[in-house]
């Protein structure tokens, strides 16, 4: 395996947004994380959330709990460093949760122009395991070195809802709806034990070469083992085996392009958010491959 990371800098500097540049910096070389709460303020509302296509196919101007997710992601990067920001998003966070724990897929979108159509039309009135566990598994990398989100109620009230959820899924749970429970269960487990025995259940629904695909989405999407497990001597690496990890990573060193950047394998809903989603994948890719050791 091998990963060219200087033509990975290069494709970041030509191509990906401001944000990601910043954080591509801080995480693999000696970039300013001053400069990356910098580059997330400007997708901030005077209402702490986070709007101004923060998710890339998601274009509106309003506060959303995907824009909520990707601030999170930022602020993760940040360690061990913290900001009065994480826990104002929660408190965002928890004027927008529903009266069960859990996050709406999306709030109403007034101004749908590049919303891809999930966004524009999610229903606001109900709870999204998926969104939920995914924003849910972000905060808690966050509480890691952030007490102020570690003892937030917002955090406590997902996470909660998460746990009923999963005991509640059907046979066929939705690929990312699996893939983010996953990621949920492993996030929490040091603070919430019956997530060992919740994590089990769900690696039923994981076939031995630890693909799933993505029901609704591009043909060849799918969920991976890294995906479900990006991170070596976590709890969901038991869900999926040495060899298929093994399989993943040369997999996804291999999948660097020409001009340095990685692809995603689903459909984006404008040029803009295609081109976004890439320096987004490329950062992502680069991650999973150091904290796996490749780089």
């Amino acid at each position: 395996m091998s990963v060219d990371l200087s033509a990975a800098a290069d494709f970041m500097a030509a191509h990906a947004r401001l944000l990601d540049r910043r954080r591509f910096d801080v995480l693999f070389g000696d970039g300013d994380r001053d400069a990356v709460l910098a580059a997330v303020e400007a997708y901030r509302n005077p209402d702490g959330g986070y709007g101004w296509g923060l998710e890339p196919d998601l274009r509106s101007r309003t506060s959303q709990p995907g824009g909520a997710l990707h601030a999170l992601e930022a602020f993760a990067d940040l360690a061990p460093v913290t900001t009065p920001r994480a826990r104002e998003v929660c408190d965002w966070l928890d004027g927008v949760t529903l009266p069960d724990g859990g996050l709406p897929f999306g709030l109403p979108v007034p101004d749908p122009a590049g919303c891809a159509p999930f966004w524009a039309s999610a229903d606001g009135t109900s709870s999204s395991l998926q969104i939920t566990a995914i924003v849910a598994s972000t905060a808690h990398q966050v509480a890691e070195h952030d007490p102020a989100v570690a003892a937030h109620p917002w955090l406590a009230r997902a996470t909660g809802f998460c746990l009923a959820a999963v005991r509640g899924l059907g046979s066929e749970p939705h690929a990312l709806e699996l893939a983010f429970a996953v990621q949920l269960l492993d996030a929490a487990h040091a603070t919430h034990p019956e997530a060992a025995e919740l994590l089990d259940r769900l690696g039923q629904h994981i076939p031995a070469d630890g693909l799933v695909h993505v029901g609704g989405g591009a043909e060849e999407e799918f969920m991976r083992p890294l995906d479900f497990a990006p991170r070596p001597g976590r709890p969901a690496r038991a869900l999926v085996s040495p060899e298929s990890v093994e399989r993943e990573l040369e997999r996804l060193a291999g999948q660097q392009q020409d001009d340095g950047g990685w692809r995603v394998d689903f459909d984006s809903y404008s040029p803009a958010a295609a081109l976004e989603w890439r320096g987004h994948r490329t950062l992502e890719a680069l991650t999973v491959l150091r904290d796996n050791g490749v780089l």
